[in-house]
């Protein structure tokens, strides 16, 4: 295996085995959805830790070819996180828009405090950590290089075209569900901005961070669980 082609694997597995999971989530709600056994009723609640520790040792196998040592304008960085967040929850928030109310639900373990903690800690483990990392790792690590030159690693990271600003744009919406689309694709452009700005990918995942576990404290406060 060529030095590319291993560094586009170490790139795109992560968010691959990410969505293949996601994947699973939805056959399992599919073709159970309608019975009584809750682990099959509400899959959500293995498969997202199985994600977060799937993605997480793919993550840490690969992590020496992300270049994620460098972060840059940590304050700009920083904003730009907090207004992602702001974008999210503003239709809720300052327009009166119904609140979200269905959705991963660690409530559900209040009852057995221990597990509630456990169920808490890796919904914020995926959301704050893993999600940021292997998103950002593969729409402005990898897919916004690619797109500008198939030999990837030779694009230095924060390198702009309009197909790639747009087509990344696009993807980060679509991987959404189509109610988060005006937000995602808002979000979309921002994070852009910010490895534009930055160039270092580092900033971007933190900025993607920011977002998710401000929304993540927003969540549990309002128990908004449609955001989850």
């Amino acid at each position: 295996m060529t030095r590319e082609s291993q560094a586009r694997k170490a790139f795109i597995a992560p968010f691959a085995v990410f969505l293949l999971l996601l994947g699973l989530n939805q056959g399992v709600q599919s073709l159970f959805g309608g019975g009584r056994t809750f682990l099959l009723v509400s899959p959500q609640y293995w498969i997202y830790p199985l994600q977060t520790v799937v993605c997480g040792a793919i993550l840490v196998h690969y992590w020496p070819l992300y270049q994620l040592k460098r972060f840059a304008k940590p304050g700009l960085t920083i904003l730009a996180g907090v207004i992602a967040l702001m974008i999210w929850i503003a239709p809720q928030l300052f327009f009166n828009a119904a609140p979200r109310c269905d959705g991963f639900n660690p409530s559900l373990f209040q009852d057995n405090y221990p597990l509630f903690i456990i169920v808490v800690f890796m919904r914020f483990l995926r959301s704050v950590v893993i999600v940021p990392l292997l998103e950002e790792i593969f729409w402005r690590g990898y897919l916004l290089r690619d797109l500008i030159n198939q030999n990837f690693t030779t694009v230095a990271i924060g390198s702009f075209s309009w197909l790639s600003f747009g087509v990344v744009t696009a993807g980060f919406c679509l991987e959404h569900s189509a109610a988060d689309w005006p937000a995602a694709a808002l979000t979309g452009v921002l994070y852009n901005l910010v490895i534009y700005r930055t160039r270092s990918l580092s900033s971007c995942v933190l900025a993607h961070a920011v977002t998710n576990f401000i929304l993540g404290l927003y969540i549990m406060n309002t128990k908004q669980w449609g955001f989850w």
